[in-house]
């Protein structure tokens, strides 16, 4: 379907420019940034924290003069989480609405429907979410991750954990119940692979649509596999839906390693906030992290939306710092020059300093962390630590 999409804008998009021409800094109209967001459906409380980072993103660099002098705003749209409305929302917004510039919309899924959209048109595409290796596997030349690193490296952390665990403290056995996306299923695959090489043994895999909402009857196959550790690949609410019936069934593995939910600003509330403890996942964006300007985005963010900015906030913050800082180094909206000035540059950010590969994978590392007392606390790799501390086997719900 993506394909077919695709080959049909290989008329419309013969005679784009590429976001506007090259001018830019002569015009004093605003410069618009266009996306589309998942702000209905099933992830739509990640979207939601996402727009308000970008949101906050736009205020403060209008504060600052804006970029190329002008001024800059926003044209947002609902794909709903269907990657054939991302993929008619990004085609209007390029070839109709003539956006200055785009940037990216949230998830693996949506990302693979809408980057190809964005090559063809030779617009630069900042994505802030969506690390699948299968999104840049066609070595596009205008795509760039706005995270520390790609799936490819996500769990590394938590491998890296598991080797230096007490021997009579590492798990024997796992369970993986993932959600059809290409970032969750490439993560179960890496994992299997380096899990099985230090001698975890998978006793069950087990994969779930995107609109499901009822995990008992997974759950129930989990608990009678009874593993030490369950590998949860979720999205948002569904990895709270995963945890609810894990309590519900009276099933409580040693460990949990669970990807994006705990993130997801809901997500104590959503289990109870006693149940977190020692649940583990990654991170590619800590509050705590001493980078440049990450502070000064916490206090912002916390004073302007009245709440603490959660990992989505930050990643679109992100975006919206890489795709300025090249726009304002090539000083004018050239969509070639900026993705060659990105490619041969690195970017300094409140996730760290970003540099990018030929197909723009992000070159950074993810952090291990793991809920400690009711936050999650950096426990990897040791060197960015925020706490020495290490639950090895988390307590029963």
């Amino acid at each position: 379907m993506v394909a077919a999409a695709a080959l049909a804008l290989t008329a419309a998009a013969c005679g784009a420019d590429g976001g506007g021409g090259e001018s830019g800094a002569a015009s004093k109209e605003p410069l618009v940034i266009g996306m589309s967001l998942p702000l209905t459906g099933p992830v739509a409380d990640r979207a939601k924290p996402g727009l308000e980072g970008y949101r906050y993103w736009v205020d403060e660099i209008n504060r600052k003069g804006g970029m190329l002098g002008r001024q800059v705003k926003l044209k947002v749209l609902d794909d709903g989480f269907d990657q054939r409305t991302a993929i008619s929302d990004y085609t209007k917004l390029i070839g109709q609405d003539k956006v200055d510039l785009i940037l990216g919309t949230f998830s693996s899924d949506l990302n693979l429907a809408v980057a190809p959209i964005a090559e063809r048109y030779k617009y630069v595409y900042v994505e802030p979410s969506g690390g699948a290796d299968e999104i840049f596997e066609r070595n596009p030349k205008y795509l760039f991750f706005a995270q520390p690193a790609t799936t490819q490296k996500l769990p590394k952390q938590f491998v890296e954990m598991l080797k230096r665990a007490p021997a009579d403290q590492r798990p024997k056995t796992v369970a993986f119940v993932t959600v059809d996306d290409p970032n969750t299923t490439q993560l179960e695959e890496i994992l299997k692979r380096d899990l099985g090489a230090l001698g975890i043994r998978t006793v069950l895999s087990s994969t779930y649509a995107q609109d499901a909402t009822n995990f008992d009857a997974i759950v129930n196959r989990v608990k009678r596999a009874n593993p030490d550790l369950v590998v949860s690949g979720a999205v948002a609410q569904d990895g709270i839906n995963v945890v609810r019936s894990m309590q519900k069934l009276r099933f409580s593995p040693k460990m949990l390693y669970q990807v994006n939910a705990p993130t997801d600003p809901a997500y104590a509330d959503g289990i109870g906030e006693g149940a977190t403890e020692g649940i583990l996942t990654y991170l590619g964006w800590s509050a705590e992290a001493d980078y440049p300007g990450n502070r000064e985005f916490v206090a912002g963010y916390r004073k302007q939306f009245g709440a603490e900015p959660s990992e989505d906030a930050a990643n679109s913050y992100t975006a919206g710092q890489v795709l300025a800082k090249a726009v304002g180094e090539v000083g004018k909206l050239d969509q070639p020059a900026i993705a060659k000035w990105l490619h041969a540059n690195t970017v300094e950010t409140i996730v760290g300093p970003l540099r990018w590969d030929a197909a723009g994978r992000s070159q950074g590392e993810m952090l291990l962390a793991q809920f400690q007392d009711g936050k999650l606390r950096v426990i990897g790799p040791p060197s960015a630590a925020t706490t020495e501390k290490v639950i090895y086997d988390k307590p029963s719900w």
